[in-house]
């Protein structure tokens, strides 16, 4: 056990970062320690050019197979992934300085100035342009933003299609309504799920069939990233996809004891709440029979699109969503090709009008 790093989690914990945030960086420090280790670096007082190093090794150090496959080919960590890793490392630097077991020179080099010629919305800039002077990270590399990935109400209806099983149709239906995040899903418990169309009876006053999200301890790891419980709307189809996934549910005598809303059904360890990894191998199998890209993130991506398409208010769908901060929803307001077709039809238009 290596005490500092164990520390740094036990601090994270406590500023109420979630499971998959210390479960995430614990991986990335100790790969840094392994390195450090490997290679002969002092992992308190590592250089610029070992960090560097270390970044370069990053991209260029094959991953080893996933589980018992051979690997047919190699595989490496894309320069997005390094840029997270090495900003854990800087982190965890960081924090270890606060603490004294770090030099503060050490962290003096992670950081640069840098002078924001763009500013995002709602940036306060300061009268004179002061607050544009910032800091910023040193060691990282330049990528290109990634396109946001979403599946449009077709691709919806289609993956629901090539389903096998209730339980796999509602979980697929529960996020493209809902927009959970899948550990959201994951971690629903039974006495979560007000689908009535009056939950008084439940000690629930909210009006129509709905669900409930909140932060929890599951056995399953799962763990809802907003700290603030909410609840959601469902339509009839969705009640009606839970009520035939209770049906399935109800044949496997294992699941009766468990308060968890998704659980193995089809393989051991029968009635045990399901995990993250099957999750999303259930995906991985979807997508291969679709023959489109469909992971859970996805539909949830899709399902804040389509509210604020629709015309649902930005903090409507931020409450949602389960967005702490308003800014998180404009990854989530993009164009669409049509978007992109009806512009370029317009202006065409407007300039045949003009020369009659």
């Amino acid at each position: 056990m290596h005490s500092e790093a164990c520390a740094y989690l036990v601090g994270l914990r406590g500023a109420g970062r979630s499971f998959n945030t210390e479960r995430t960086y614990a991986g990335r420090i100790a790969l840094y320690l392994t390195y450090c280790a490997d290679h002969g670096v002092d992992w308190t007082r590592p250089s610029l050019p070992q960090l560097l190093a270390m970044m370069r090794w990053l991209v260029d150090e094959p991953l080893p197979p996933k589980g018992r496959r051979v690997a047919t080919e190699a595989r490496y960590r894309e320069e997005r992934t390094a840029n997270a890793i090495m900003g854990t490392v800087g982190e965890l630097l960081t924090w270890c300085s606060l603490q004294g077991w770090v030099p503060v020179t050490v962290v003096s080099q992670l950081i640069q100035p840098k002078y924001l010629h763009y500013t995002p919305p709602g940036f306060d800039a300061g009268e004179d342009g002061q607050n544009r002077n910032v800091k910023g990270r040193r060691i990282k590399f330049r990528v290109a933003v990634p396109g946001y990935e979403w599946l449009s109400d077709d691709e919806i209806h289609r993956l629901i299609g090539f389903t096998t099983h209730a339980r796999d149709r509602f979980l697929v239906s529960l996020l493209a309504v809902t927009g959970m995040r899948i550990g959201e899903a994951l971690g629903l418990r039974r006495e979560d799920m007000h689908f009535l169309p009056d939950s008084t009876s439940l000690g629930c006053r909210v009006e129509g069939p709905h669900v409930h999200v909140r932060r929890r301890r599951n056995s399953n790891d799962a763990y809802a990233k907003s700290p603030e419980p909410r609840w959601i709307p469902v339509e009839a189809d969705t009640v009606g996809a839970y009520a035939e996934y209770r049906y399935e549910r109800d044949e496997v005598a294992e699941a009766v004891a468990c308060d968890m809303v998704f659980v193995n059904l089809f393989r051991a360890p029968l009635g045990e709440p399901m995990k993250y990894p099957s999750t999303y191998e259930l995906f991985k199998r979807l997508a291969e029979r679709a023959g489109f890209r469909a992971r859970p993130h996805m539909l949830r991506h899709s399902a804040i699109t389509r509210w604020v398409r629709s015309g649902v208010a930005r903090d409507v769908c931020q409450d949602m969503a389960g967005h702490v901060s308003p800014s998180s929803m404009d990854p989530y307001t993009h164009t669409t090709d049509q978007d992109k077709r009806d512009a370029v039809e317009l202006v065409a238009a407007k300039r045949k009008e003009a020369r009659q």
